[in-house]
C-alpha cells in the first residue's frame, strides 16, 4: 500500500517476521544438507536463517572445512523448496500480523513486504496472511543480492515511492537489520524468529518486540498512531 500519510513507511521481512516459518527453513535446509551429506548441528543452520541459499551453504561449507565450489547449491536450494512447499498448508500467521497490516492501511501508512524467499514461495506464504493481491511484494527473485544486502528494501521503498533512509524495517533476523543500517534506515526486531534481544539491538534494531501484536500494542513508539 502507498503511504498517503506523513507517516514512515514500514518495510517487512516475511518468514519469521509475519508467518511462523523459521523453523520450518531450518529443518528444511537442514534435511537437504543430510540429503547432500553434509551433517551440520541444526542450531548453526538457524543462526543463518534469514540469510539467502547460497550465502548459507557457503558460510556453513566454510566452517566445515569443504569446499563450496564441490557443492551443488542449486540443487540443495531444489531440496529444501520441496522439503518446505511440503509443509507450506499448516503454516500460521504470527500472533498479531494480520491486525497490524490492517491497522496500517486503516491509517493510510504505506507498507510493502520485502523477502529474500522466491516469489512462487512467498506468495503461497501470504494466502495464510489473508491481505490484498495489491500489496506491495518485493523477493529474492526481483534482486541479485539476497539479505544482508539491502537491495529488496531499497526496491520496496521505490515502490512506495519513499526514500528507504525514511522507512522503518521490521525483521526478526540481525540480517534484516544489517541491511537496514547499510541504508541509514530505522530497524525494528521482532523475537519470533529466535534471536535474541541483545543480538537484534547489536545488529542496529532501536526497538525490540516479541511478535507483531505487541508491535501493535506499541505503534506509538514508532511515531504511528
Amino acid at each position: 500500500m502507498i503511504s498517503k500519510s506523513t507517516d514512515p513507511a514500514i518495510l517487512f521481512d516475511l518468514d519469521g517476521t509475519l508467518v511462523d516459518t523459521a523453523y520450518r527453513h531450518v529443518s528444511a535446509w537442514a534435511a537437504a544438507l543430510r540429503d547432500a551429506g553434509i551433517l551440520v548441528p541444526e542450531w548453526k543452520v538457524h543462526r543463518r536463517i534469514g540469510m539467502s541459499g547460497r550465502s548459507l551453504v557457503r558460510q556453513l561449507a566454510r566452517e566445515h572445512g569443504l569446499r563450496s565450489s564441490r557443492i551443488d547449491i542449486g540443487q540443495l536450494e531444489k531440496t529444501h523448496d520441496t522439503v518446505f512447499n511440503e509443509s507450506i498448508s499448516t503454516i500460521q500467521p504470527l500472533p498479531g500480523a494480520e491486525k497490524l497490516l490492517q491497522y496500517l492501511t486503516k491509517h493510510r501508512v504505506g507498507w510493502a513486504i520485502a523477502t529474500t524467499g522466491g516469489r512462487q514461495q512467498a506468495r503461497k506464504l501470504l494466502g495464510a496472511l489473508r491481505i490484498s493481491a495489491k500489496a506491495v511484494l518485493v523477493t529474492g527473485d526481483d534482486v541479485a543480492k539476497a539479505k544482508p544486502s539491502p537491495d529488496v528494501f531499497v526496491i520496496a521503498a521505490k515502490r512506495l515511492k519513499a526514500p528507504v533512509e525514511q522507512c522503518v524495517i521490521v525483521g526478526d533476523s540481525v540480517w534484516d537489520m544489517l541491511a537496514a543500517g547499510r541504508r541509514r534506515a530505522l530497524s525494528v526486531g521482532l523475537l519470533s524468529g529466535g534471536y535474541s534481544q541483545a543480538e537484534l539491538e547489536q545488529a542496529g534494531a532501536f526497538r525490540v518486540y516479541t511478535d507483531p501484536a505487541d508491535m501493535l500494542e506499541h505503534i506509538e513508539d514508532l511515531g504511528l498512531g
